[in-house]
């Protein structure tokens, strides 16, 4: 079974950058599907971004788009999220997700909230003005 284990939040200013890592305990993490979902406080959790197995399809949400990077390294069962132009409305907990294993033709990011399994704990990220 995969755990997913984020790291990489704090606290910064608008406009600053900021990468968040999401390591997993094993080799099966490189045939799910992955994503970044984020909760504020007194709001539901939303999808930041989404990439396939291989890497080779991304998703964002249209306020991050532009400014956020979902990228994957399967030989180091890593995925990042490059935070660029933070800003204060960015400020959550970020967390990271994986599906379950995917076939090989399934090269799209999912984009359904109820297809992930596996969650990480989160990592707060925080931008000041």
């Amino acid at each position: 079974q995969v755990q997913l284990v984020e790291s990489g939040g704090k606290t910064v200013q608008a406009g600053d950058s900021l990468r968040l890592s999401c390591s997993s305990s094993g080799r099966a993490f490189r045939s799910y599907a992955t994503g970044w979902f984020r909760q504020a406080p007194g709001t539901g959790r939303e999808l930041v971004a989404a990439i396939s197995w291989s890497g080779g399809n991304t998703y964002y949400t249209d306020s991050v788009k532009g400014r956020f990077t979902i990228s994957r390294d399967n030989a180091d069962n890593t995925v990042y999220l490059q935070m660029d132009s933070l800003s204060p409305e960015d400020t959550a907990v970020y967390y990271c997700a994986a599906s379950g294993p995917v076939d090989p033709f399934h090269t799209i990011p999912e984009l359904n909230p109820g297809k992930y399994y596996y969650w990480g704990q989160g990592t707060q990220v925080t931008v000041s003005s």
